[in-house]
């Protein structure tokens, strides 16, 4: 299994722009699907994005369409997240994960299926 590390959580202004990176340590990266979940105190961890082994497939929270995107490069072991036209409601910590996957297609969106995680970032959006 693969270990994670978020980086590139702060302070930003609504409206703004910020970029979440997830750099993942091993050597099997490039067979696990990966997501992004965030979590505000006292509620559950929720979606945000996913995406495949071979990047061909993505998926967002309506949360977060059109406004956020997942992307990896295998060759670096890193998944980002790149996010725009943020909103107060985006202040949460953001968290990797990662999935063991027999499938390049495989792209997962429930938290429960996720095996490694990362420590979490935080981003706060401020008015």
């Amino acid at each position: 299994q693969v270990q994670l590390q978020e980086i590139g959580g702060g302070l930003v202004q609504a409206g703004g722009s910020l970029k979440l990176s997830c750099l993942a340590s091993g050597h099997t990266f490039s067979t696990h699907a990966m997501g992004w979940f965030r979590q505000i105190p006292g509620k559950e961890r929720e979606f945000v994005a996913a995406i495949s082994v071979n990047a061909g497939t993505t998926d967002y929270a309506d949360s977060v369409k059109d406004r956020f995107t997942i992307s990896r490069d295998n060759a670096w072991n890193m998944v980002y997240l790149h996010m725009n036209s943020l909103k107060v409601d985006d202040t949460a910590v953001y968290y990797c994960a990662a999935k063991e996957v027999n499938s390049y297609l495989y792209y997962i969106t429930f938290r429960s299926s996720y095996a490694v995680w990362g420590q979490g970032t935080q981003v706060n959006v401020s008015s």
